[in-house]
Protein backbone atom coordinates (compact mmCIF):
# COMPACT_ATOMS: atom_id res chain seq x y z
CA UNK A 1 0.00 0.00 0.00
CA UNK A 2 1.24 3.25 -0.65
CA UNK A 3 1.57 6.39 1.16
CA UNK A 4 -0.53 9.12 0.44
CA UNK A 5 2.27 11.75 0.72
CA UNK A 6 4.36 9.36 -2.34
CA UNK A 7 1.17 9.85 -4.34
CA UNK A 8 0.24 13.61 -3.89
CA UNK A 9 3.97 13.95 -4.84
CA UNK A 10 3.85 12.03 -7.74
CA UNK A 11 0.62 13.48 -9.36
CA UNK A 12 1.95 17.14 -8.40
CA UNK A 13 5.70 16.46 -10.87
CA UNK A 14 3.55 14.98 -13.32
CA UNK A 15 2.57 18.59 -13.58
CA UNK A 16 4.96 20.34 -12.91
CA UNK A 17 4.86 21.68 -9.12
CA UNK A 18 8.53 21.24 -7.69
CA UNK A 19 8.52 18.86 -4.84
CA UNK A 20 8.73 20.51 -1.74
CA UNK A 21 8.49 17.68 0.45
CA UNK A 22 11.18 15.93 -1.24
CA UNK A 23 13.20 19.34 -0.96
CA UNK A 24 12.49 19.00 2.75
CA UNK A 25 13.13 15.27 3.57
CA UNK A 26 16.69 15.75 1.43
CA UNK A 27 17.11 19.01 3.35
CA UNK A 28 16.50 16.63 6.94
CA UNK A 29 18.91 14.26 5.78
CA UNK A 30 21.99 16.22 4.28
CA UNK A 31 23.94 17.01 7.79
CA UNK A 32 23.49 12.99 8.56
CA UNK A 33 24.85 12.36 4.99
CA UNK A 34 27.03 14.58 3.84
CA UNK A 35 28.89 15.01 7.35
CA UNK A 36 29.47 18.15 9.40
CA UNK A 37 32.09 19.79 7.15
CA UNK A 38 30.18 19.82 4.25
CA UNK A 39 27.21 20.77 5.77
CA UNK A 40 28.51 24.12 6.77
CA UNK A 41 29.86 24.49 3.04
CA UNK A 42 27.17 23.53 1.28
CA UNK A 43 23.36 23.49 1.65
CA UNK A 44 20.42 22.03 -0.75
CA UNK A 45 18.35 25.33 -2.30
CA UNK A 46 15.93 23.60 -4.34
CA UNK A 47 15.22 20.22 -6.26
CA UNK A 48 14.12 20.76 -9.87
CA UNK A 49 11.06 18.60 -11.27
CA UNK A 50 13.22 15.76 -12.75
CA UNK A 51 14.67 15.08 -9.38
CA UNK A 52 17.74 17.39 -9.81
CA UNK A 53 18.96 18.57 -6.19
CA UNK A 54 20.50 22.17 -6.80
CA UNK A 55 23.36 22.94 -4.00
CA UNK A 56 24.72 26.05 -2.79
CA UNK A 57 28.57 26.51 -1.61
CA UNK A 58 29.87 28.76 -0.13
CA UNK A 59 32.53 29.42 -2.91
CA UNK A 60 33.56 27.82 -6.00
CA UNK A 61 35.96 25.76 -4.84
CA UNK A 62 33.49 23.49 -2.60
CA UNK A 63 31.32 23.46 -5.95
CA UNK A 64 34.33 22.26 -8.16
CA UNK A 65 35.43 19.04 -5.11
CA UNK A 66 31.92 18.64 -4.28
CA UNK A 67 30.99 17.69 -7.89
CA UNK A 68 33.78 15.17 -7.61
CA UNK A 69 31.67 13.34 -4.98
CA UNK A 70 28.48 13.86 -6.24
CA UNK A 71 27.79 9.76 -6.99
CA UNK A 72 29.04 9.10 -3.47
CA UNK A 73 26.56 12.03 -2.00
CA UNK A 74 23.71 10.93 -4.37
CA UNK A 75 24.43 7.82 -3.17
CA UNK A 76 24.13 8.69 1.06
CA UNK A 77 20.98 10.46 -0.19
CA UNK A 78 19.38 8.11 -1.77
CA UNK A 79 19.67 5.82 1.47
CA UNK A 80 18.88 8.32 3.82
CA UNK A 81 15.89 9.72 1.92
CA UNK A 82 14.58 6.92 -0.75
CA UNK A 83 10.89 9.02 -1.50
CA UNK A 84 12.88 12.01 -2.78
CA UNK A 85 13.39 10.49 -5.96
CA UNK A 86 16.64 12.67 -6.46
CA UNK A 87 18.41 11.81 -10.11
CA UNK A 88 21.45 14.06 -9.49
CA UNK A 89 23.48 16.68 -8.09
CA UNK A 90 24.38 20.31 -9.05
CA UNK A 91 26.40 22.11 -7.18
CA UNK A 92 27.18 26.31 -7.55
CA UNK A 93 28.06 28.86 -5.14
CA UNK A 94 25.08 30.77 -3.48
CA UNK A 95 24.23 31.59 0.03
CA UNK A 96 24.69 28.67 2.70
CA UNK A 97 22.35 29.25 5.72
CA UNK A 98 25.06 30.21 8.77
CA UNK A 99 25.58 26.86 11.33
CA UNK A 100 23.26 26.65 14.27
CA UNK A 101 24.83 26.32 17.58
CA UNK A 102 25.58 22.87 18.37
CA UNK A 103 23.20 21.44 21.17
CA UNK A 104 25.29 21.12 24.65
CA UNK A 105 26.13 18.01 24.36
CA UNK A 106 27.68 18.46 20.95
CA UNK A 107 30.32 20.86 21.92
CA UNK A 108 34.11 20.36 22.63
CA UNK A 109 35.44 20.42 26.16
CA UNK A 110 37.88 23.25 26.51
CA UNK A 111 41.44 21.99 25.29
CA UNK A 112 43.40 20.37 27.97
CA UNK A 113 46.25 22.45 29.67
CA UNK A 114 49.64 20.55 29.09
CA UNK A 115 50.78 19.04 32.66
CA UNK A 116 54.30 18.65 33.55
CA UNK A 117 54.64 15.02 31.75
CA UNK A 118 53.83 16.65 28.62
CA UNK A 119 56.10 19.98 29.11
CA UNK A 120 59.42 17.31 29.99
CA UNK A 121 58.53 15.22 26.66
CA UNK A 122 57.78 18.79 24.61
CA UNK A 123 61.26 20.21 25.69
CA UNK A 124 63.33 17.06 24.71
CA UNK A 125 61.31 17.29 21.24
CA UNK A 126 62.66 20.55 20.76
CA UNK A 127 65.93 20.45 22.56
CA UNK A 128 68.24 20.12 19.75
CA UNK A 129 66.75 23.64 17.96
CA UNK A 130 69.39 25.91 18.45
CA UNK A 131 67.10 29.53 18.25
CA UNK A 132 65.90 29.42 21.82
CA UNK A 133 62.61 31.53 20.59
CA UNK A 134 61.76 29.33 18.23
CA UNK A 135 62.86 26.14 20.37
CA UNK A 136 60.17 27.64 22.79
CA UNK A 137 57.28 28.04 20.46
CA UNK A 138 57.96 24.44 19.47
CA UNK A 139 58.29 23.00 23.08
CA UNK A 140 55.04 25.10 23.61
CA UNK A 141 52.64 23.42 20.70
CA UNK A 142 54.33 19.91 20.60
CA UNK A 143 53.09 19.72 24.60
CA UNK A 144 49.74 21.52 23.43
CA UNK A 145 49.62 18.66 21.21
CA UNK A 146 50.86 15.83 23.48
CA UNK A 147 47.98 17.22 26.47
CA UNK A 148 45.17 17.09 23.18
CA UNK A 149 46.33 13.48 22.17
CA UNK A 150 45.96 12.22 25.85
CA UNK A 151 42.89 14.09 26.31
CA UNK A 152 41.89 12.25 23.43
CA UNK A 153 41.95 9.06 24.23
CA UNK A 154 38.52 7.53 25.19
CA UNK A 155 38.99 4.46 26.57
Amino acid sequence: MDRLADSVRGALRTVGVPDVGALADLTRAWPGAVGDAIARAAWPRRMTRDGVLHVATVSSTWAFELGHLAAQIQHELALAAPAAGLTGLRFAPGPVPAAAAAPPEQRRPPRPMPGEEERRAAAAIAAAIEDPQLRESVARAAAASLARAAADRRF
